[in-house]
């Protein structure tokens, strides 16, 4: 049993606050801590997009939502990983990223953390079949329990643009005859729950970050615009790990002075 935070008299208002709502709901949706450095990444997605479509004025209002009409869904995923590598090598994105949600993460997940090593891209084209995620929990997989993830979204994400998320009370409920859809398929599984589930409306400007415990995933995008959402996974740096390792797909990136004393330290005449 989840104990909620609202008693926890080492932490503020704020603090509780904030807690008890990604506990009672899932998630945490909130506004960037900087809006300049959103637009510095949008407009370096937006770049990279129309250098790799060889177009040359780039539209920063306009390309990423209209993008469907000019790729062909054959070419839509060379476009992401081509993206992906290039965002990725970019020294300031990482550093970035963090810091417009790093309130809520210090708040949710504590202040010495690690950080996957690659931020994700996703893109979904209107009536694209193609680059569904079925619905799934990241533990069933092997990740650590311990993890949280970042979604922020490029254009504005609303009804099948967005994604859905099975609220905590109801994922309970499903673990207890989660041995009933054995064998039977995600779809299947979709179709039981769908009515519980909370499809998450995210402004662009706005940061999600939620539970990857929880059942989530994406339909079919039925709106007329297509879907930029970028990724990463976050957790203490001293939690418990899963098949993802430290130095592996996580780095720590805010280790604390006594954290780094501490790991370095050796008891005289123990040699490495």
């Amino acid at each position: 049993m989840v104990v909620m935070s609202h008693n926890n008299e080492y932490f503020s208002v704020q603090e509780n606050e904030l807690n008890d709502l990604f506990l009672e709901k899932g998630y945490v949706l909130g506004e960037v801590q900087n809006i300049d450095a959103l637009e510095k990444i949008r407009k370096t997605v937006v770049d990279l997009a129309t250098m790799y479509l060889g177009q040359s004025q780039p539209d920063y209002e306009g390309t990423l939502d209209q993008i469907h009409t000019n790729i062909h869904l054959k070419n839509l995923n060379d476009m992401r990983l081509n993206i992906i590598q290039q965002l990725n090598e970019i020294s300031w994105l990482r550093v970035e990223y963090f810091k417009l949600a790093r309130y809520m993460l210090e708040t949710i997940v504590g202040n010495e953390l690690a950080m996957q090593l690659r931020i994700n891209l996703s893109i979904q084209l209107p009536e694209d079949d193609s680059s569904l995620l079925p619905v799934h929990a990241d533990v069933w997989s092997g990740d650590s329990p311990f993890e949280a993830v970042v979604w922020l979204p490029l254009v504005k994400c609303y009804g099948t643009k967005s994604m859905f998320l099975l609220p905590p009370e109801h994922a309970r409920e499903l673990s207890k005859r989660f041995d009933d859809f054995k064998g039977k398929g995600s779809e299947y599984l979709f179709q039981a729950i769908r009515d519980d589930l909370t499809w998450i409306d995210i402004d662009y400007g706005q940061v999600l970050i939620f539970n990857q415990n929880l059942p989530h995933g994406n339909r079919t995008n039925r709106e007329r615009e297509t879907r930029w959402s970028l990724n990463c996974r976050f957790k203490s740096v001293f939690s418990p790990y899963g098949d993802k390792k430290l130095g592996e797909f996580f780095e720590p990136i805010t280790l604390r002075a006594t954290s780094r004393i501490g790991m370095d330290y050796r008891y005289p005449g123990v040699q490495d």
